[in-house]
């Protein structure tokens, strides 16, 4: 316990904290979406996942192929920073995987101007 519990001293005490910027103007009177164009995102895609047990993965070992539960041409769920964003159809573009996007999670269609 400290001392002015000990003492019997309980009383609270009111403070006030000075204002802290860190470049003297507010941060939200400047910032425009312009300043995020920078920002790195974390993208991944869903393309599959299997269960097996304990005994199986160790049991794994190069050239192991795991069974998946999605079927080829099976839409993909697309992450941005572990929040669905969008599903798209996993693609091969000279032996690599790409997703190509169909549905960006909700957005609105726009008009294209066409009737």
């Amino acid at each position: 316990m400290t001392d002015a519990h000990q003492s019997g001293d309980s009383e609270a005490r009111n403070h006030e904290f000075d204002d802290v910027f860190s470049g003297g103007v507010a941060a939200q009177e400047h910032l425009s979406i312009d300043d995020l164009g920078e920002v790195t995102l974390d993208i991944s895609a869903d393309i599959g996942r299997c269960d097996i047990t304990i005994r199986e993965i160790l049991e794994l070992k190069n050239g192991t192929v795991l069974p998946l539960d999605k079927v080829a041409g099976e839409m993909a769920d697309v992450y941005v920073n572990g929040i669905v964003f969008a599903r798209g159809e996993v693609v091969v573009l000279v032996d690599s995987l790409h997703v190509r996007l169909a549905e960006i999670v909700g957005a609105v269609e726009k008009d294209s101007g066409y009737a």
